[in-house]
């Protein structure tokens, strides 16, 4: 560990100014066992119990403590190492450590407060490194449930809409009615078990879109005019699943998709690793839905959580039509 490595660099170089010797060396070794339990006392004893308790005053006694107790062991320690071996300074032979104890002493209180200001340093380091990758994983799991439940809430508002067209569809009493449930049931088991994973190829999704407006198609009893325009490769590419959708099921559910002139219009176009995505729609004026929808709301959010800073969406609501236009970075 690197603290073990500076606090043995810190103890050698106090210890550097003697003759070698064998008690130098034992001086050494026990100087930093000293260092390092000065170290880990407060780090692993004190500070849990008195500043993670917000118990300052009882912390700042517990340093004189540490301080003031290890400063005599010190002392006595090398008092006891200089008697048996006879350390002498190479610079002096006279016996200059213990002939003049205040300097001993003060060195030694100063190394003591040194190392207890390094491991509240390093623990306050460690805390801070924790709290941020505890917060950091934290705001990944709310980000993580904030899309599976907008991804939740697709499910059921698709459902209900389809279930509603072919109702009319049954109600009718249309041919059509067998291969609607039909290409929802494939709507559904795509939307249920081929897009939980957070990125779907571009191809699937957009079979998907194929499978939809054939299914809006049969509510029209084929008088639905859509253009599906698809331009450059689309093989390799990922997208969020189900982003796309609600743009689509907006248009037929608010725009006019039975004049044959104003078709509704749907361009995808993909450019190395850019798509762009636009939907062109004639307004239906006798079908103003006043209850509004999640489906926007939803996508919007949807692309914040999942695209940051690698979308652009512009929605135009003319008088007579709408459009939509949105730039993705896949």
């Amino acid at each position: 560990m690197a603290w073990l490595f500076l606090i043995t660099l810190f103890t050698f170089v106090a210890t550097a100014g003697f003759e070698s010797s064998k008690g130098v060396y034992i001086l050494f070794i026990g100087l930093s066992l000293l260092n390092i339990a000065v170290f880990y006392l407060n780090l692993y004893f004190l500070i849990p119990l008195t500043l993670d308790k917000r118990k300052f005053f009882f912390w700042m006694l517990g340093c004189l403590t540490i301080v003031v107790t290890f400063l005599a062991i010190k002392y006595g320690f090398s008092f006891y190492i200089y008697k048996i071996s006879g350390l002498r300074m190479v610079t002096n032979t006279k016996e200059m450590s213990f002939s003049e104890p205040e300097r001993l002493l003060i060195s030694t209180f100063v190394t003591n407060g040194f190392f207890i200001f390094l491991s509240t340093v390093y623990k306050f380091t460690i805390d801070w490194f924790f709290n941020e990758r505890e917060k950091t994983e934290l705001e990944r799991q709310r980000l993580t449930a904030e899309l599976a439940f907008l991804k939740s809430q697709i499910n059921p508002h698709f459902l209900f809409n389809s279930l509603n067209n072919i109702y009319s569809l049954a109600y009718q009493k249309s041919e059509a009615t067998p291969d609607a449930i039909l290409k929802l049931s494939e709507i559904m088991r795509y939307m249920l078990y081929e897009s939980n994973d957070n990125r779907v190829a571009l191809e699937k999704e957009i079979t998907y879109l194929k499978s939809f407006i054939e299914l809006q198609k049969l509510r029209f009893k084929g008088n639905a005019h859509v253009v599906l325009e698809v331009e450059g490769q689309i093989q390799n590419q990922q997208i969020v699943p189900l982003i796309l959708i609600s743009f689509v099921e907006n248009a037929f559910k608010h725009g006019l998709a039975t004049d044959k002139k104003h078709p509704i219009i749907i361009n995808i176009s993909v450019f190395e690793d850019n798509m762009l995505f636009t939907i062109k729609n004639k307004k239906n004026q006798q079908n103003k839905d006043q209850t509004g929808g999640i489906g926007m709301v939803n996508v919007v959010r949807r692309l914040d959580l999942t695209y940051p800073d690698k979308y652009k969406l512009s929605v135009e609501n003319h008088e007579h039509e709408y459009l939509s236009e949105l730039y993705l970075n896949l």
